[in-house]
Order: structure tokens, then C-alpha cells, then sequence
């Protein structure tokens, strides 16, 4: 899903595939890296990130991560600004917890939260 793409978490496509995918892997790291350290110099600028150094641009992976849990509810609104009201997620996903309650109209819980608590669960698992 849309959260793993960012994260950098959806990469892995099979064995048959994987060394086609390596390529596309280390151009997205390398952009990745670029994007984190215009971020970091911004940041310096700005006079937040005063300690950051070039090992923070290496765990890059972390803001992604910190990017995605900033955002998804955003991101989430985005893709469904437009879903006609009988839309509904595939899945019984709002509440999360053990009696998960479907989404309502325009595939949104009832008290406006995003569902997708399966952020943390592997693709495959879902």
C-alpha cells in the first residue's frame, strides 16, 4: 500500500524479480539520501536540526517513517476526497482492536480517523 511505498517497505517483488529491482532499490535510496540532506540543511537554517550531521542522513529510513506517520491521515483524505459516499474499505478496519467496525461514507471511520492501523503488519498479512 501507499505507506510501505513510502517508507521504502514494498520492495521486494520475488527472487525472480529482485536483481531487476535492485537498481530502481539504490536509485530510490540514493534520492532518498538527496531529498534527506536538503531536508537537514533546511532544517540548520531554520535553527531546528542543529546536531544533525551526515550519520542522520543515513537513517533516512527514520524519516520516511516519521514523514508517513506525520501525514497519512492527510494522504488518506487525499485518495478519498472523491469516493462516492456508498464507498466503503474492504475491510473492517475503524476501532481497530478486537471488534473493528467497517468505514461509513466516503470510506471514513464514523469519527473521522484514518483506517489503516495495519501500518505495521507485512503485505502479505493483510
Amino acid at each position: 500500500d501507499i505507506g510501505d511505498i513510502i517508507r521504502g517497505k514494498d520492495l521486494y517483488l520475488g527472487d525472480k524479480k529482485k536483481s531487476k529491482m535492485k537498481p530502481k532499490e539504490k536509485n530510490l535510496n540514493r534520492n532518498c539520501k538527496k531529498f534527506s540532506r536538503k531536508y537537514i540543511v533546511k532544517c540548520r537554517q531554520m535553527g531546528s536540526y542543529k546536531n544533525a550531521t551526515d550519520k542522520t542522513v543515513k537513517n533516512f529510513y527514520q524519516l520516511r517513517e516519521d514523514w508517513w506517520y506525520a501525514n497519512r491521515e492527510t494522504v488518506w483524505k487525499a485518495m478519498t476526497c472523491e469516493a462516492p459516499e456508498s464507498a466503503s474499505y474492504f475491510r473492517k478496519t475503524c476501532d481497530g482492536g478486537e471488534n473493528p467496525t467497517a468505514t461509513q461514507g466516503n470510506c471514513k471511520c464514523i469519527n473521522g480517523d484514518v483506517p489503516t492501523y495495519f501500518d505495521y503488519v507485512p503485505q502479505y498479512l493483510r
